[in-house]
């Protein structure tokens, strides 16, 4: 391919993503249509599989996308702060996640929402999707070699796993090449989970009218979640 044709190709790709997003936003990802954004690009909608074989292919695509900005995000937010203790490095990470999806819902619908009906993520996705929390794992990872305390988990000293539970968080740790123990792990995926969940009643409308500054209480939220890990009540 000449590099006049790529650069065209590549541009074209580039709108027919774009356009992809406004429907993700105005119909959702179930809804995403090649022959709408055909007609939208006044391209013969035959054309358009020329660039996407097919939806799927289109919504990786888009998944990919939302992926890796999100975890830019967080990676550009940890390599500006510099060294520094993994709660203050916890705090900026949630909030750069909190930035992006606010101002991204379509996109954080995509990757953390419902699953598209019918659509199965194929093993490109997961690269990216683990971006953000390669991030997230080494504040994990920093705690360990710093501060963690495996005696103080929980209020009563320790924090029960049951066999199966300790057995996948080890394949887990093995899987992702860390040697973060198996109670610190369980307690990272929980402020994972707990984040990613609390955007969600934020982005979704499910504190309207419950919560009135909904940016105070994820402030509030970051502390409470870091001093799970870090033992304070300050990030």
């Amino acid at each position: 391919m000449t590099g006049q044709r790529a650069r065209v190709r590549a541009q074209l790709t580039g709108e027919i993503k774009q356009l992809a997003r406004t429907q993700l936003a105005e119909v959702g990802a179930p809804n995403l249509s090649l022959r709408a954004i055909a007609r939208d690009l006044g391209m013969a909608s035959s054309a358009i599989y020329r660039y996407f074989a097919s939806r799927d292919e289109l919504l990786t695509a888009l998944i990919i996308d939302a992926y890796e900005a999100i975890g830019a995000e967080a990676e550009r937010a940890d390599r500006e702060l510099g060294p520094a203790e993994a709660a203050l490095r916890w705090s900026t990470a949630c909030w750069a996640a909190y930035r992006w999806s606010l101002a991204n819902p379509a996109e954080f619908a995509l990757i953390f929402g419902t699953p598209v009906p019918g659509y199965m993520a194929p093993p490109d996705t997961i690269g990216p999707a683990s971006q953000f929390t390669v991030v997230l794992l080494s504040i994990v990872e920093q705690v360990q070699a710093t501060t963690w305390n495996s005696q103080a988990t929980s209020p009563s000293g320790q924090l029960p796993l049951s066999d199966v539970v300790r057995a996948d968080l080890v394949a887990l740790t093995d899987r992702v090449g860390t040697t973060v123990q198996p109670e610190l792990m369980m307690i990272g995926l929980h402020l994972w989970v707990s984040l990613i969940g609390t955007i969600s009643f934020i982005l979704f409308g499910h504190f309207n009218n419950v919560i009135e500054d909904q940016e105070a209480f994820f402030e509030t939220t970051v502390r409470l979640l870091g001093a799970e890990m870090f033992g304070q009540a300050q990030c």
